[in-house]
């Protein structure tokens, strides 16, 4: 077998149900934005990921080609979610998803909640 040939990015569905729940995973850190999704599998910076999103209120789902810009560890302190931040790509569908995302979210974005993110 080849060993230079690259693994599939694993796919995942991430469902957001509330305005709470898509606050606290939002990354807006992230020029292009980006979402934490709770995951115990063993993710590594830089891997490509493809995450299947459904906000609130919203019947679509949106397909994301992102790639994972952190890693929250098991048991990692102040007892946060494990899981990854991916970062959205740089093109017109993630802006779209962005706005749609900070649309929804509002003034919440300047908030002092904390987040599972930073």
């Amino acid at each position: 077998m080849n060993a230079s040939v690259t693994p599939r990015p694993s796919v995942m569905q991430l469902a957001i149900k509330e305005k709470a729940a898509l606050y606290a995973a939002y990354i807006p850190l992230f020029a292009e934005g980006g979402i934490f999704v709770p995951t115990q599998r063993d993710y590594r910076l830089g891997d490509d990921v493809y995450v299947l999103l459904t906000l609130p209120d919203d019947p679509q789902r949106y397909p994301v080609a992102g790639r994972v810009a952190w890693v929250t560890p098991e048991r990692a302190l102040g007892s946060r979610t494990q899981g990854i931040g991916i970062q959205f790509p740089k093109d017109e569908k993630s802006a779209q998803l962005k706005a749609k995302i900070e649309q929804i979210l509002g003034t919440a974005l300047g908030s002092e909640k904390p987040t599972q993110t930073i």
